[in-house]
């Protein structure tokens, strides 16, 4: 039982728990019944998955290990709800999650509470050990990284309708870049990046260590939509000398002419946002582009992309957190890192191959979820993320 001088911090631990899954639900709250259910590419989940996936971790990780006498909500649900975890057993393959039509959606929310209810009497009741809350906070901030999944899932899905339907007309609007462009100077040196201090971080941003790096420059701001709309007027899809050969190919065969939710409409670019259909903005940094396009891009202009070191090291000069950020360095494992056992080992280290670097942060990002150690990573075609270009050279 928990004794009276660990009462506040177990009491911080529920308020922490009940914001973030409240945040979970509220982002689905504009939708429509049926929006719950679509999943148009492989990619994308339908937004229920999401409520479910993220209930059946604290369910599975948490209350099944270490409560007593806990009763699953549903047995099937291990094999519904399973991502990627091998250990746990055998799941739903991802194409597949679009023909759940059962669970209903009613269905999950009657989990969420269920599992919801269950934590709050295992959180109120119980004293956790340092790797059960470690465990605990990994299972908020997955929640949280799916928070962000179901804002690019929801646009996808909506942007993809016919009828462009907006998702919520109040979003809130983007700030425009500022119209200065520079390069920002650093000197050749020894740097040190990588996750240190207190609070959370994942295990790939572990651990801290030193990089050499030559004499850089970094840009102060972001790609626009207008200078990007250069790029495309100028031919850059047109022109293979920009691309790799993996990126061509890409080019070539989905006829790939600007970024995506970009629409030629009756003479003017539009552009699907989660407030709907609209003209581009210029001044708006430029979204939805993959690492083909970044790279291809940075190459017209005579730059490239900043490493994930450069970035890092750079970060503190120039705002971030607009888009994720392509960088021009693969997603591989820091000096020293050491994947944990069991299922939670699964968490990062599988991925680290085919994987390009992304740093920052987006406005999808909730927030207390962004720090300039963060490794985001993707591969290298996909643009339904929130990406975004910064040049280096």
């Amino acid at each position: 039982m928990i004794e009276q001088n660990t009462l506040v911090k177990e009491k911080q631990l529920l308020e922490n728990y009940r914001r973030i899954r409240a945040r979970s639900v509220e982002i689905c709250e504009p939708l429509e019944t049926e929006d719950f259910v679509v999943q148009p590419v492989v990619d994308v989940s339908p937004p229920k998955w999401h409520l479910g996936h993220t209930t059946w971790f604290f369910e599975t990780f948490i209350l099944i290990p270490n409560l007593d006498g806990y009763e699953v909500f549903n047995p099937q649900y291990n094999f519904v709800f399973n991502s990627y975890y091998e250990t746990i057993g055998a799941r739903v393959i991802r194409t597949d999650r679009g023909n759940l039509s059962r669970p209903s959606v009613a269905d999950i929310f009657q989990y969420r509470k269920y599992v919801d209810e269950q934590m709050e009497t295992f959180l109120l009741n119980n004293d956790l050990s340092d790797d059960l809350k470690k465990l605990f906070e990994l299972g908020l901030n997955h929640e949280q990284q799916h928070q962000e999944l179901l804002l690019t899932d929801i646009k996808y899905i909506l942007g993809h309708n016919p009828l462009f339907p907006a998702y919520n007309e109040n979003f809130p609007l983007e700030k425009s870049e500022p119209e200065n462009f520079e390069m920002l100077s650093f000197k050749e040196g020894i740097y040190e990046i990588g996750f240190e201090g207190e609070g959370f971080c994942f295990d790939n941003e572990l651990n801290r260590h030193k990089v050499y790096l030559n004499d850089f420059q970094i840009s102060n701001r972001l790609v626009t939509n207008s200078e990007y709309l250069e790029f495309m007027n100028d031919g850059g899809y047109e022109n293979f000398r920009h691309w790799h050969a993996e990126g061509w190919e890409w080019v070539k065969e989905n006829h790939a002419k600007a970024p995506l939710y970009w629409h030629f409409i009756e003479g003017k670019w539009m552009l699907y946002t989660l407030n709907g259909l609209k003209e581009i903005t210029p001044d708006e940094s430029v979204c939805h582009i993959n690492f083909f396009e970044a790279l291809a891009f940075a190459s017209w202009k005579g730059m490239r992309l900043p490493t994930e070191a450069e970035w890092e090291v750079a970060s503190g000069k120039f705002d971030w957190g607009k888009r994720w950020e392509w960088t021009g360095s693969a997603y591989l494992p820091y000096p020293g890192f050491a994947k944990e056992e069991g299922a939670v080992g699964e968490y990062n280290g599988k991925f680290m191959v085919n994987q390009m670097v992304l740093r920052g942060a987006s406005l999808a990002t909730p927030k207390g979820h962004s720090r300039k150690t963060y490794r985001n990573f993707f591969p290298t075609s996909l643009q339904w993320q929130f990406t975004g270009i910064r040049l280096a050279r």
